[in-house]
């Protein structure tokens, strides 16, 4: 063998390893693919889901929102004049009645005041009554007469100034209520607007709660709101007494309260509630589970079970609950409707009922 042919084989012999390494890493000489897809890729592999079938039935729209209790009155006891306290005449946390003397304020002063201006009053009337006798008999003039008159309506107009700042040296409960603790004692100096004790009436209370704007036609006077508080199981009903005229821009919310009458006293002022309130009610709505609606492009679809196979359909839907959904347009009684693996579905792929929802 010559030298020619000698480095032409040992070229040629690189030429194909290298040709060898580069199929090798491209997959050119890979194992033959198997035409039978793997499972669960095969196109045609029968998928198991479960459905719903759609019949005609009572479906209740409301909406859920956190309220507030709130006492039905409540107001600070505080003195309106600067004085000492001679007498507390209430106990932390008993229930006062309407008028009742809490607080006394020092009104020694205004009292011994009070008794002087009296005893002018009786000579001012005396005097007046002695010149009306003289005015009849034109003894004195009209203007004698008017100064006596005068004299008596001026110290009867300070009596009346002393009776109201004697009044202003009682507290008295301005309602029926609850008192809670007071924050002043017996000899203590207060001054105007220092906080004495809160009085609240919590029996009723008001249940205080925002509604969407959207919802504001729907809540009425009259209306009746179901609650619950935290930590019990107990369903509470109350009535709705007062709607705010007005939507707040803030929150694009109306305020709503309702009425609860608490005859045991078991909701506190304060306290959180859940309120569930019922916009409207529709007795045969035909309805799918709300897993089953696919939001699309200008609108809402479901897949329909036909003849083993998945068929999406177009729909229109109304009121909606956290299960179910109206369905006003696209399915009728006794359509079948998929409600799993939906995001594995498209139209014409085989299905098997698995399980049917009821």
């Amino acid at each position: 063998m010559n030298r020619a042919l000698k480095r032409f084989l040992i070229y040629g012999l690189l030429i194909l390893a290298v040709l060898l390494i580069i199929g090798y890493r491209a997959g050119w000489f890979s194992a033959e693919q198997d035409t039978h897809a793997t499972p669960g890729s095969n196109n045609n592999q029968i998928l198991p889901v479960s459905v719903y079938i759609i019949k005609p039935g009572g479906l209740t729209d409301h909406i859920v929102a956190s309220g507030t209790v709130l006492a039905n009155e409540e107001v600070i006891l505080s003195a309106e004049v600067a004085g000492r306290i001679t007498s507390i005449d209430f106990i932390e946390g008993s229930t006062v009645q309407k008028g009742s003397v809490l607080v006394t304020i020092n009104d020694a002063e205004l009292l011994a005041q009070l008794e002087k201006v009296k005893y002018n009053q009786k000579l001012a009337e005396d005097r007046e009554q002695r010149s009306k006798s003289l005015l009849a008999k034109e003894a004195i003039s009209q203007e004698e007469y008017d100064r006596a008159l005068t004299d008596l309506n001026t110290v009867k107009a300070e009596a009346s100034l002393l009776m109201a700042q004697l009044e202003k040296a009682k507290i008295s409960a301005p309602f029926t209520g609850t008192i809670g603790l007071r924050q002043v004692s017996e000899g203590a100096f207060v001054t105007p607007g220092q906080r004495i004790a809160t009085l609240t009436q919590i029996q009723p209370v008001k249940i205080e709660f925002s509604v969407p704007e959207r919802f504001a036609q729907s809540v009425a006077k009259g209306a009746k709101v179901k609650f619950t508080m935290e930590g019990t199981g107990q369903i509470f009903e109350a009535e709705v007494y007062a709607v705010e005229p007005s939507i707040d821009p803030t929150t694009r919310s109306m305020t709503v309260r309702a009425m609860y009458p608490n005859r045991k006293l078991e909701l506190r002022p304060g306290s959180f509630a859940r309120i569930e309130f019922e916009l409207n009610h529709i007795d045969n709505a035909l309805q799918v589970p709300a897993q089953s609606v696919i939001p699309e492009l200008g609108g809402y679809k479901v897949y329909m079970y036909k003849n083993g196979m998945a068929e999406a359909a177009s729909i229109n839907v109304g009121i909606r609950t956290s299960e179910m959904v109206q369905v006003t347009e696209g399915l009728n009684a006794g359509d079948t409707v998929i409600t799993s693996g939906i995001l594995q579905l498209r139209s014409g792929l085989p299905v098997t009922i698995s399980n049917l929802s009821e």
